[in-house]
């Protein structure tokens, strides 16, 4: 299970949403091994007042924050957010400075789906890995 926050500036977000979904989904896909149909994206516009960061970002910049079942391996995180940087880089022209990325772990009876915690509920995908 993965959700996932974009957030970005307004002017940018408005017109990337459906390529950054795709790349962001894509990567979840290969390297998480999370199925194809598992796609939970929110996008967070923010205007110029409310993301206040520093100088050497543009108006690309990105915080991705990925919220994640926990029990994957270290290498494999790393894998994922490698990935998923090179892929925004050559897929979006998002400069590697204006991309950043946090996952964020917690364990299968912190999460509730389909009216049961994780815990008790068939995945369907292998999480450890």
């Amino acid at each position: 299970m993965g959700q996932i926050k974009v957030y970005g500036h307004e002017a940018f977000l408005s017109g990337m949403k459906s390529a950054l979904s795709d790349v962001i989904h894509e990567c979840t896909v290969k390297v998480l091994g999370l199925p194809e149909a598992k796609r939970f994206h929110r996008f967070i516009e923010l205007k110029q007042d409310d993301f206040i960061h520093p100088d050497d970002r543009s108006e690309q910049y990105l915080i991705i924050e990925i919220s994640l079942i926990s029990g994957r391996t270290v290498d494999t995180k790393k894998s994922y957010i490698r990935e998923l940087i090179r892929s925004l880089n050559e897929q979006c022209h998002i400069p590697v400075n204006d991309i950043e990325i946090t996952l964020i772990e917690s364990p299968k009876e912190n999460w509730g789906i389909r009216g049961v915690t994780a815990d008790e509920l068939k995945l369907g995908y292998t999480i450890d890995q």
